[in-house]
Parts: structure tokens; sequence; C-alpha cells
């Protein structure tokens, strides 16, 4: 063997052992399981809210009315706050609806607008009036084949945990502290818009016997009851004293209080808003996606009540539930927190 390739290799061992070495020192130890979440170099969001979710109604017009604007902050506000989903409360696609699961306003009025990262989490939706203009059921339909759009039914339910999850050490699972309280919020989603037609009393009562069920067969966990719907029962928007406004709180008020409701969200109304009339429920009402309507000031009961653009953030954990509203600009208008 030559001198030079004989000090070539003596090198190259000299520098392969280097490296080996550690990295064989390495492969003795345990093995690691990483997450996605473990990898990311983007800040943690820390909260102590075990439920985060956004609520924003009425918004579907291919971006026009400050619709795109709001959803590029509901993206910023996502990425910089925890999000499990977002509720949408009816008037999904305007003026009239949906022609069917293909229909391109898919595309130019939902998929297209909302495009942020933090916003590819799940959506469950109810329907508004413009919704049942064509087909509605095409709203359900779309649930198939999108990622995101998780609308089952007309209406439906969900109980949703608000115990926190099981810590990790050492790659084993710890058992849970005995004194962690389990709790569940139960989220209704209804089909509000049939009770304003006398053409579908039938339907109604059947959704209403329903409602009763789901009440009565919730877990025992159950601390928060949270109803959705588009139509609101009060409000301080251009609907006071409107035939839709009496007709859903002459339908839903009794029920709400017989069965301690403690949230009803709706749109309808073109505004962002937090009433509280007598008895137990608060009604919050996130409309204000895309075009604005006015609010009267000084109506009583009425906590805030604001015609900007803008979507609500909530917060929720066995012993509370927090409320914000947020403007376009991403500045916090409104902020309310419900103790149990």
């Amino acid at each position: 063997m030559k001198r030079r390739d004989f000090v070539r290799n003596t090198a190259l061992t000299a520098i392969g052992a280097t490296i080996w070495a550690p990295l064989n020192s390495l492969a003795a130890t345990k093995i690691t399981h990483l997450k996605s979440e473990d990898l990311t170099l983007l800040p943690q969001i820390k909260d102590d809210y075990t439920l985060h979710f956004m609520a924003l109604g009425d918004w579907g017009r291919n971006g026009e009315y400050d619709q795109l604007e709001v959803a590029k902050q509901m993206g910023a506000w996502g990425a910089e706050h925890p999000m499990d989903f977002v509720i949408s409360c009816g008037d999904n696609f305007y003026p009239k609806g949906v022609v069917s699961e293909f229909d391109p306003l898919w595309h130019y009025s939902f998929e297209n607008i909302y495009t942020a990262h933090s916003l590819q989490c799940d959506w469950y939706a109810v329907l508004g009036n413009h919704d049942y203009h064509t087909d509605v059921d095409a709203q359900i339909r779309y649930g198939k084949i999108s990622r995101r759009w998780d609308m089952p039914a007309r209406y439906y339910s969900k109980e949703i945990s608000l115990t926190k999850g099981k810590d990790k050490e050492d790659g084993a699972v710890k058992e849970e502290k005995k004194d962690t309280i389990k709790a569940k919020a139960l989220l209704i989603f209804m089909d509000t818009d049939p009770f304003l037609h006398e053409s579908k009393a039938e339907y109604c009562e059947k959704q209403m016997v329903w409602l009763s069920d789901t009440f009565k067969q919730a877990s025992a966990d159950v601390v928060w009851k949270i109803v959705i719907g588009h139509h609101p029962c009060y409000t301080v928007g251009p609907r006071m004293i409107n035939y839709d406004t009496l007709t859903i709180r002459k339908a839903l008020t009794r029920v709400f209080e017989d069965n301690k409701v403690d949230v009803y969200l709706s749109g309808h109304e073109h505004s962002l808003q937090h009433f509280k009339p007598e008895g137990h429920t608060h009604q919050f009402i996130s409309g204000a996606g895309s075009e604005l309507t006015a609010v009267t000031t000084g109506i009583p009961n009425s906590r805030f009540a604001a015609s900007e653009h803008g979507f609500m953030y909530f917060s929720v954990d066995a012993k509370r539930l927090n409320v914000k509203a947020i403007n376009l600009n991403g500045k916090l208008l409104y902020e309310t927190e419900l103790a149990k």
C-alpha cells in the first residue's frame, strides 16, 4: 500500500470513529416518540381553558362586504390562540344558498376565503333562511366530500369533553389525578327557519321532541349547555319586534329555561351582540361575517351590541365560559365570562 493511501485510509477511519461513536451511544438510549407539534419552531400557544372555538354567521358573499377581511383576521387570531373548531351560525351562502354540493359558491364563498392554516379545522354549521332558497340538504352532503365542513343533519348535537388530557412522562402515560374534574359541553345545533312557516309545523314538532330527548339523554358530566340556531330570541338589531324574533322566542325560551341552557348562540342580525333577558340563558349573536345592519343602544338587558365586522371567540372549561367579540382589525370589542 502506498504511503498516501495509508494516510488517507487512516484519516477516514479516525473521522468515522469520531462521527459514529456518538451516534452509537445515542442508539443505545431509549427510543423517543415525537409528534409534529414537538418539532415545530412556531411559538407555543398556552391557555388554561380546555375548549376553544370561533362563531361566525351571515358570511357567504364571495369575499365581499369585508367577508375576506374578517376571514383573514380569524386566521390571524387562530394562529395566536388555541382553536378546536368553528361554528357557523347560518346564512352560509347568499343570496339563495347552494344548488348542490358541487356549487361554485363552495369555492368562492368558503374554501377560497377561509384559507388560513388555523381555520383548517372542523366547521359545525346550522342553516339560515337564505340557505333554504335552494337545495338545503346539499350542505349536508358537502360534509361527505369536505375535510372540514361537518353538518351531519339539519339538526344534531355533540358532547365535547372538557377534561384536560393525560400527561406524559418518560414515554409512559401517567394516570389522571383522582381530583381531575370530568366535564363535558353539550352543543345542540338547531334548524330554526322552519319555525317561521306554518306548513312545517309537523317538522318543528318532531324537532322539539328530539330537543327534549337530547336534554334528557345528556351525559351526567355535562356542565355547559350551548344551543346554536340561526334566528335570535332577543336582539337590539332591526328585528327587535320582528315576526322572526317573536316566533323563535315563543318556541324556544321556555324549553331553554326548563333545561337550564347556558348559552343560545345565533346569527340573522348582522352584528355582534350579548343580550341577557330574565332567566338562565345568555343570548349571543355573531352575525357580522359580511354585510352589516344597525343596532340600537339603551335597550334594557342588552349588555353589548356593535355593528362592526367580526366574530366571537369562546373559551370553555369545567367552571368558566369566556366570550370575546373581535373585529376585523383584531380589536377586542367586548369580553365577558360566565361561571359555574
